[in-house]
């Protein structure tokens, strides 16, 4: 029970350091959901960890009803976390949470669908999770880490860095701007699918000139090949 008491003055304490519009104590504690969604997860996870699996999922249910906020109690959170305006959070099962992080609304913390085991997210310490940003499959995002709002996450991200985008990319890192020359750095799935059914297209065509006697220079096909990918880049 002493732990218990001293885990929520420190999460109290934690919204009234973190959010300018929290006025009192008592307004802390009876009107923000993050803070509650954050206690029942607490109960839901202690009851997972001894075995009772089905109570504690359809008490994360029951505490989703009541805030807006999904946690599964398979989930590992550390201390201070923050679910800032916290309606439609998503933590996965497999989700590991560091310490201090703070995360706005309609954060997922997600998988990809293709995966078993780990398949959630690892979040390190002092990490803001901006509105709606999704970080899905079994990543890991680094210490001090920024991820912008609405960024989606699919790749690892180091220490000290910040992203954007779609799909997220790092656009600083340990405090230095980070310039993309390239589009292809951004690695967009969608540019590289497009590009290999070019490719396969290209083979096609070489083809069908050689079955119709046509001669198709190397050349050529190499030039439209890269001229078909350069305009993808750009265009996505």
């Amino acid at each position: 029970m002493p732990k218990l008491i001293s885990w929520i003055r420190e999460d109290v304490a934690t919204v009234l350091e973190r959010d300018p519009a929290a006025k009192s104590r008592l307004e802390v504690f009876l009107c923000y959901s993050g803070l509650h969604a954050l206690w029942f997860y607490r109960i839901n996870h202690w009851l997972w960890n001894r075995g009772f699996f089905l109570l504690g999922r359809w008490l994360s249910q029951c505490a989703r009803f009541l805030t807006g906020i999904e946690v599964h109690p398979g989930a590992r959170i550390g201390r201070r976390l923050f679910i800032d305006h916290g309606v439609g959070v998503v933590i996965g099962e497999t989700a590991v949470i560091g310490d201090d992080v703070t995360m706005y609304q309609g954060v997922t913390l997600g998988g990809t669908g293709k995966e078993h085991g780990k398949r959630h997210p690892t979040i390190g310490d002092n990490v803001v999770i901006g509105v709606g940003a999704k970080i899905l499959g079994n990543v890991t995002v680094g210490k001090n880490c920024r991820i912008g709002a609405g960024s989606v996450v699919l790749r690892n991200v180091p220490d000290d860095s910040t992203v954007v985008g779609v799909p997220g990319h790092i656009v600083f890192r340990n405090g230095k701007r980070v310039v993309i020359t390239d589009p292809k750095q951004i690695n967009d799935p969608l540019s590289e699918a497009l590009a290999a059914v070019a490719t396969e297209v290209s083979k096609l065509r070489e083809r069908v000139h050689k079955l119709e006697g046509e001669t198709a220079t190397n050349g050529d096909s190499a030039a439209s090949l890269e001229q078909i990918i350069h305009e993808i880049d750009y265009q996505i």
